[in-house]
């Protein structure tokens, strides 16, 4: 499938300030969009200036939240070229979740190819300042215009591009994070570990209550026995206890994150010996009163890496390494941030620089 391509004839004013720049707020010149119809597939791919789009009231995302994204970035390294990290996990994962959602599945070949093209068009948008990147979010929503609880027949992918300040504009910083007593985000059979806005939606009362008492995230538990870690609200989790890095087992509650495959994939070629299997949260209270868990962090393309100072479960507080940053954690920020902004030796081909052309 070509790829049409129709420049916008007005430019935006980009950011002169990239200190401000925040998180999702301001958007690039262009997005990619192709559509699907049942019995005559993908179609009409092209590249377009950004717009609103116009769908029916009854289009069937309104109703029924079929509705997959992905969540990527693009990185300007020192020699001004674009890179991008680990991309081509994103495009099979949204293939996953489109199967998961009833969904159709759009080539990720083709996915990746079109992201690529997109950031080249608009690659004077990605920023130069420290930390900084161009945040991707491919996306995918039903628009069949009738009402129905079923598939719909019509769909949309589309991507758009926002250029992002620091995550940590400040300095990497410990966080405070309520485990969740009632609340659950998954089940199994459910929909954890595809990425559907659905899933962040469930989330939401219970982080709002969390923030509200001073936290800044929450930690999830399973939703039967409401007592093994699942993941963060925005990241997978793990913990350091006896030296070993100890983290819940992938299965259909859980997003399967890149950030986390990579922390794997790092922690194994350095040596670091690694558990994949439930912890219950007794099983992290009684390691700190024992000495045994030294620290916690979170892995997601947001924040790459995030230190946890502090969890909080009902009545019960806990505060990990004088809610300091530990050695394991800061360890994978450097190498991680070092490949993604390539200055760090990348030798497990994650990063693909993106062709001028």
């Amino acid at each position: 499938m070509d790829i049409r391509i129709n420049k916008s004839k007005e430019l935006k004013k980009k950011p002169q300030d990239e200190s401000k720049l925040g998180f999702g707020k301001i958007f690039t010149d262009h997005m990619f969009v192709v559509e699907y119809d049942e019995g005559e597939g993908w179609h009409d791919a092209r590249i377009q200036p950004l717009e609103n789009f116009s769908l029916h009231p009854a289009s069937s995302v309104f109703h029924y939240g079929q509705e997959i994204f992905e969540g990527a970035k693009a990185y300007r390294r020192e020699d001004g070229e674009i890179q991008v990290f680990r991309l081509m996990d994103n495009c099979e994962r949204m293939v996953n979740s489109a199967i998961r959602s009833s969904m159709p599945a759009l080539d990720p070949e083709f996915q990746y190819e079109a992201i690529l093209k997109l950031i080249n068009l608009d690659r004077d948008w990605v920023p130069h300042s420290e930390g900084t990147s161009l945040y991707l979010r491919p996306t995918m929503i039903s628009s069949t215009p009738a009402l129905g609880a079923h598939s719909a027949h019509n769909f949309i992918y589309f991507v758009i591009c926002s250029p992002s300040g620091s995550y940590y504009p400040n300095g990497m910083k410990p966080i405070r994070i309520r485990i969740e007593p009632f609340y659950a985000r998954s089940v199994k059979g459910g929909m954890g570990r595809a990425k559907a806005g659905g899933n962040y939606a469930a989330s939401f009362k219970a982080t709002k209550e969390a923030q509200d008492a001073g936290f800044e995230q929450v930690l999830w538990l399973d939703g039967v026995y409401k007592k093994y870690v699942q993941e963060v609200g925005a990241m997978n989790i793990m913990f350091v206890i006896d030296g070993v890095i100890v983290t819940p087992e992938l299965g259909d509650t859980i997003l399967p994150g890149i950030t986390r495959a990579s922390v794997l994939q790092l922690a194994a070629d350095l040596g670091y010996e690694l558990e994949e299997r439930s912890i219950s949260v007794d099983e992290i209270f009684e390691a700190h009163a024992a000495g045994r868990l030294s620290e916690s962090f979170g892995t997601g393309t947001a924040a790459v890496i995030s230190p946890v100072g502090e969890y909080s479960y009902q009545d019960k507080s806990i505060v990990l390494n004088n809610n300091e940053i530990g050695p394991v954690a800061q360890r994978f920020y450097d190498l991680l941030i070092g490949i993604q902004f390539g200055t760090v030796e990348d030798r497990f081909g994650w990063t693909n620089v993106v062709p001028r052309s």
